[in-house]
C-alpha cells in the first residue's frame, strides 16, 4: 500500500457499537447515556449490559430516549463479564464493525466518537484498538487510565501515528476503547473470569500483541470516579482480584511476549510490593489468596462462566468458538 494511502477509508460509514456496563449507578448511567446522544457521531447502535443492579440502573437505560439494547443478567458477573457479554452482543445482533467500550461512570464528550473515527480514517496502517485521552472532572488526566506505551517504537510507527493524530500504545483501559470488529471475532472476547480488573490489559494486549493501537489525545472522555486516584490506591479485598488477574494474564496466556512478561512482571511486583508497605502488611493475605488461585487454575471460558445467561452465552460461544476458544 502507498505510504500516502490510508488503512480505513471507509471509517466513516463503519457500523459502530457503543458498549456500556452497568451496575448500580443510575445518576452517571443517565449522564453517560446522555453524552452519547449527544455526539457529533452517534454510534449507530447502543449496548447497555444491567450487571444485576439493584437500584434504577437498569430502569434508567430501559427509559432513555437513545433507545438502548438493555440486557438485564440476573446476577452480578463484573465488569469482565459485562464487557464479554456486550462485545459479543455488539458483534452478534448488531454486525458491528467497531466496538466502542465504556464503563457507565465515563462521560464522553460531544466529539470523543468523532475523533477516534478520524483517526482510523486517516492511520495508514490498519488499526485494532484505539483509545481516548480520559480526565477527571477538573479535567486533569485520570491516573486510572493511562495507557501503556508500545515498547522499541521504531520512527516508521510513531511517524504513521503522528499521521493519525495519535500515539502507539501497547494496551488500553476500557473506560472508552474502541475495538475492530473483525481482530475480536478472530482473537476472542475478554475472559469473563476475570470478574473485575486486569480484562482491559489481557485482551487489549491479546488484540495489540500483533496489531497496532493509537491513544487519540482529540478524543476525550471524562471518567467521573469518586476521587481523583488509581484503582490500586486503596484496594482492599479487591487486592485478590489484581493479582489473580495479572498473573492470569502474564503466565496464562500469550498476550505478551517473554520480554514484556518480565517487564511487566517486574514493574507490577514493584507497585505490589509498594501496596504492601502503604497497608502494613494487611493486604498479605489477600495477596496469597490471588496468588495460589492464579497458581491453581487458568480461567475458565467465558461461556461456562456466562452459563446462567443462555441467550448471553449462545452470543459468547459463537464468537469465542469461531476464534478457536
Amino acid at each position: 500500500m502507498p505510504r500516502s494511502a490510508t488503512a480505513h477509508p471507509e471509517a466513516s460509514s463503519a457500523v459502530v457499537v457503543a458498549v456500556v456496563v452497568t451496575y448500580n449507578r443510575e445518576q452517571l448511567l443517565g449522564e453517560c447515556l446522555d453524552g452519547l446522544a449527544a455526539q457529533d457521531r452517534v454510534p449507530d447502535a447502543v449496548v447497555v449490559i444491567d450487571n444485576a443492579s439493584t437500584d434504577r440502573s437498569g430502569a434508567v437505560a430501559d427509559e432513555h430516549p437513545l433507545g438502548a439494547d438493555v440486557v438485564h443478567l440476573r446476577r452480578n458477573v463484573g465488569g469482565a463479564g459485562g464487557f464479554a457479554a456486550g462485545i459479543a452482543r455488539a458483534l452478534q445482533r448488531h454486525d458491528a464493525d467497531w466496538i466502542w467500550v465504556m464503563d457507565d461512570d465515563t462521560v464522553p464528550r460531544p466529539g470523543a466518537l468523532g475523533a477516534l473515527l478520524g483517526a482510523l480514517e486517516a492511520s495508514p496502517v490498519r488499526l485494532s484498538v484505539l483509545s481516548s485521552r480520559a480526565v477527571w472532572t477538573d479535567g486533569r488526566d485520570h491516573p486510572m487510565n493511562t495507557q501503556r506505551t508500545r515498547l522499541f517504537v521504531s520512527s516508521r510507527e510513531k511517524r504513521d501515528a503522528a499521521r493519525a493524530g495519535g500515539r502507539p500504545i501497547r494496551t488500553a483501559s476500557y473506560v472508552s476503547a474502541l475495538l475492530n470488529g473483525q481482530d475480536v471475532r478472530r482473537l476472542g472476547l475478554p475472559y469473563a473470569d476475570y470478574f473485575i480488573w486486569s480484562d482491559d490489559f489481557e485482551h487489549t494486549g491479546r488484540l495489540l500483541r500483533r496489531g497496532r493501537g493509537l491513544q487519540v489525545p482529540g478524543s476525550v472522555v471524562e471518567h467521573r470516579t469518586a476521587l481523583f486516584s488509581n484503582a490500586q490506591a486503596s484496594p482492599g479485598s479487591r487486592f485478590y482480584y489484581d493479582v489473580r488477574n495479572r498473573l492470569w494474564a502474564l503466565l496464562r496466556t500469550d498476550s505478551f511476549s517473554p520480554l514484556e512478561k518480565v517487564l511487566h512482571g517486574g514493574s507490577t511486583a514493584v507497585a505490589w510490593g509498594r501496596q504492601l508497605l502503604r497497608h502494613r502488611g494487611a493486604l498479605v493475605p489477600v495477596g496469597l489468596r490471588g496468588l495460589l488461585a492464579a497458581v491453581r487454575r487458568r480461567p475458565r471460558p467465558t461461556a461456562v462462566v456466562l452459563s446462567g445467561e443462555p441467550e448471553v452465552a449462545g452470543d459468547v460461544r459463537a464468537i469465542d468458538r469461531a476464534a478457536g476458544r
